[in-house]
């Protein structure tokens, strides 16, 4: 055996005694040791000064600031602004965030017109796997919710936001139950909660380890349903303005014909989720293929503040081999029935539920310290050994429980209710974002965020379950205001005046970019 082979064995050898074995939590000191040394969002290298815009003098990872401080696709050939469309609300983004919105919107009473980057639906929230946070069972409240998310967002979090995404969650889910996303459910009928990282009791609502795939299931269907007009394959490349701190539409892309559409709209919502697809500090990721952070830059452009831009999720199980599955998220669910994570004398080295940034970043430890398992294609990581979960809860129960995960795997022949896989962080989510107040309004007029795009709910680091709580509780509150708004609301001017002002500040500071952002997709074939 060679010593990938050797190792692996170590695993399945060990895994009997391991069995009753238990794994002490970190202290509170040990925590912030391992973070401060191990964590990404911890490297000083990484980052980079902020100079120009609203968070001027702030830091952001290099990737994102380039992407800031670039010219606008307009920049030298503005589009005549006669408007295609007029409509009271224009959502941005086809996923959860924004077909929450835009139902709200609809039920409101406003003409919405929705776009997306690809098709509606396509989007990170299809590949949610682990659940949604949600106090329902007896024991639990909002309250202790709140205090589990403030803790696990190492107590950076916006506490109007939260309380809010707490308080409102049963009553969303109920919504999704209504709309008709079907739950797991006991024996007994009463819906199945299970428990998440960083959490004090279980609150996972799931559907197998296909949840966001459910959701996303259910409101692409309500959203056809209704008399929403849907331009796919056109993501947005500017925001127009006022000139004086208002948004009032925006330019999208035709992918198509590579023509320019101008929408006129009262309000905006902007919910293009993540940046996974930046790969920041060269990590693969588990991100959506158009998740290449456009609306960073382009609210950044338009004058509103970010907040929390400096923080990033780094998933702690990523899947690292076989190389074709490099970066698909292995969920932290199966973390919580009792697969453990073990280096490569097939040692448990961290409790597998604490939060994700201390899990994340033990696994950079021991791959960092000489005890990860080396990869054939020459990567590192540490085994999770999913078989356990069969031994401690009987034959069957990964089959039944996680049906997505065994079908990835056996794609490459990998029987996950036999052998170990191999795992290392990946990029998985963008903590920070548009700043938002409880409303979803951001600092810049009439221009509404939901999502994975917005920044201060999850503070500097997102417990496992609340994107899904999120999208929708922030989704409908955007649309619910944004529709409100746009009642009282006449059509305003459309300019292009903020890329003369950033213009002015890139001259004023000495920037000079030859990038052009957004970028839309990644470009993988020009990396050398």
């Amino acid at each position: 055996m060679n010593a990938f082979e050797l190792s692996k064995q170590a695993v399945i050898d060990g895994r009997e005694a391991r069995k009753k074995g238990e794994m002490p939590r970190l202290s509170e000191d040990e925590k912030k040791a391992l973070l401060s040394r191990y964590h990404p969002d911890l490297k000083e290298e990484a980052y980079t000064t902020i100079r120009i815009g609203v968070n001027k003098g702030q830091k952001t990872v290099h990737e994102v600031v380039r992407l800031l401080e670039g010219e606008s696709p307009l920049a030298e050939n503005p589009p005549d602004l006669t408007p295609k469309h007029q409509v009271d609300v224009l959502v941005i983004g086809g996923g959860g965030a924004g077909a929450s919105a835009a139902l709200m919107a609809q039920s409101a009473g406003s003409k919405v017109l929705m776009s997306t980057k690809l098709r509606l639906g396509d989007s990170n929230t299809v590949m949610a796997e682990g659940g949604m946070q949600v106090a329902i069972s007896p024991e639990d409240s909002p309250v202790r919710h709140f205090l589990d998310t403030l803790k696990g967002g190492q107590m950076a979090n916006d506490r109007t936001l939260l309380k809010t995404l707490v308080s409102e969650g049963p009553a969303n889910a109920k919504w999704l139950m209504d709309l008709g996303v079907m739950f797991d459910r006991e024996e007994d009928g009463n819906l199945s909660i299970r428990s998440g990282g960083g959490s004090s009791l279980p609150r996972l609502l799931r559907c197998k380890d296909y949840t966001g795939l459910e959701l996303m299931r259910v409101l692409k269907d309500a959203v056809l349903n209704e008399d929403i007009e849907i331009l796919e394959f056109s993501p947005v490349i500017e925001f127009l303005t006022d000139g004086n701190g208002t948004c009032t539409g925006a330019v999208l892309k035709d992918l198509d014909t590579d023509k320019r559409i101008v929408v006129q709209a009262k309000t905006v919502i902007l919910a293009t989720g993540g940046i996974g697809r930046l790969h920041i500090q060269g990590f693969p990721t588990s991100n959506h293929y158009g998740a290449t952070g456009d609306g960073l830059v382009l609210s950044y452009r338009a004058g509103a503040e970010l907040k929390f831009q400096d923080t990033f999720q780094y998933h702690p199980t990523g899947s690292i081999f076989p190389e074709a599955m490099a970066g698909l998220l292995v969920t932290e669910a199966i973390r919580s029935v009792g697969a453990q994570l073990l280096n490569v004398k097939g040692e448990r080295f961290v409790y597998e539920l604490e939060t994700r940034d201390a899990v994340a970043s033990a696994v950079i430890r021991e791959c960092e310290e000489g005890r990860g398992v080396e990869t054939p294609a020459g990567r590192k990581g540490v085994w999770l050994d999913m078989p356990l979960v069969d031994v401690l809860h009987g034959e069957g129960t990964l089959a039944d429980h996680f049906p997505n995960m065994l079908r990835q795997f056996s794609r490459y022949d990998i029987d996950i209710t036999k052998a170990p896989v191999l795992i290392y962080p990946t990029l998985h989510y963008q903590n920070g974002g548009v700043k938002i107040d409880v409303e979803g309004e951001s600092t810049l007029k009439n221009l509404f965020v939901a999502g994975e795009a917005s920044g201060g709910i999850h503070g500097r680091n997102r417990l496992m379950g609340n994107s899904l709580l999120d999208i929708v509780v922030y989704g409908r509150r955007a649309g619910v205001a944004a529709a409100k708004r746009a009642s009282a609301l006449g059509f305003c001017p459309l300019t292009l005046k903020h890329l003369e002002d950033f213009k002015t500040q890139k001259k004023a500071a000495g920037v000079v970019s030859e990038t052009v952002s957004p970028i839309l997709f990644p470009d993988y074939v020009n990396k050398g």
